[in-house]
């Protein structure tokens, strides 16, 4: 099931499932249900009395998740993180291959389908990243994998934009990231439910991950060759704490998924940071398009 929420030429904002290229309306989006609507969606049967399916072309397509109880991002792909870290002249730490490290972005920063991104007025080093994104169902407290990727309650595309000098700069203090990532980050264009993914259902998701920018490719990776899985990756965060429902649980940058790590590689003339009007679109398998520009 692909779950969105979404605006109305009328306004109203709205939750609905999406068959083909229309959308059926099925709960309200704002107010009361709003920040859960489409975790509830799931469980909803009937469409709102008297709406029509309305044409996907005829609605704006909304973050599926606008407020995120909290943003976990992790750091699972291990070619992302080898090629970062040779760029600083560092081998892989083995702690790496035994901590599925997180840091908490900002859930109150979060843009969806087609939003412009305000990039930040101290940086002149824009950068995307492409991510996909777990949204927990269910309160989770030292949890298991396997009861973790039960707690699942589907899959999108995120965007963990990137302000890399202010990074550099804040994470030579020790500690970070912070600023560099406070200024947004974007998801969409829906939530897909686990059994649409081959491997969603187990907490580890596979389908190819291509990144854009204006038009052309320079990324491409897979789910599948993420070194964590969703579900460990949850299954640590639980423990010794608590995961809310609604919460979003972010892969981390995937293999050549930023300018960061293609620069190293091929240099800056190559893959320059973004500037203002630069669109970027991240697309996975079976999810969909994300599609954002720097504003």
């Amino acid at each position: 099931m692909r779950i969105a929420r979404f605006r109305t030429g009328g306004g109203a904002v709205y939750a609905g499932r999406v068959e083909g290229e229309v959308v059926v309306p099925k709960l309200p989006g704002d107010g009361h249900a709003g920040r859960w609507a489409a975790i509830d969606l799931a469980m909803a049967s009937k469409p709102i009395e008297g709406m029509a399916p309305i044409p996907l072309a005829d609605v704006r397509l909304l973050a599926p998740v606008p407020q995120p109880g909290a943003i976990r991002d992790f750091y699972a792909f291990e070619s992302h993180v080898a090629t970062a870290r040779r760029a600083r002249g560092l081998d892989m730490d083995p702690d790496w291959y035994e901590l599925p490290v997180f840091y908490f972005s900002n859930p109150h920063t979060m843009f969806g389908p087609d939003d412009p991104i305000p990039s930040p007025r101290t940086s002149d080093a824009v950068d995307y990243e492409l991510e996909v994104a777990a949204l927990v169902g269910r309160d989770c407290s030292d949890v298991t994998a396997e009861e973790a990727a039960q707690a699942i309650a589907g899959y999108t595309i995120f965007n963990d934009w990137s302000a890399r000098d202010l990074q550099r700069r804040e994470m030579a203090q020790g500690l970070g990231p912070a600023k560099g990532k406070d200024f947004a980050s974007s998801s969409g264009p829906w939530l897909v439910t686990p059994d649409e993914l081959p491997g969603g259902a187990a907490g580890r998701p596979e389908g190819a991950m291509v990144a854009r920018v204006n038009g052309e490719e320079w990324s491409r990776d897979d789910m599948r060759n993420a070194h964590w899985s969703f579900a460990e990756m949850l299954a640590y965060a639980s423990r010794d704490s608590v995961v809310r429902r609604g919460d979003l649980i972010g892969s981390g940058t995937c293999g050549t998924g930023c300018i960061l790590e293609l620069a190293a590689v091929h240099g800056p003339q190559r893959h320059p940071w973004l500037r203002t009007g630069d669109t970027v679109e991240l697309e996975v398998e079976r999810i969909g398009v994300l599609r954002n520009t720097v504003a």
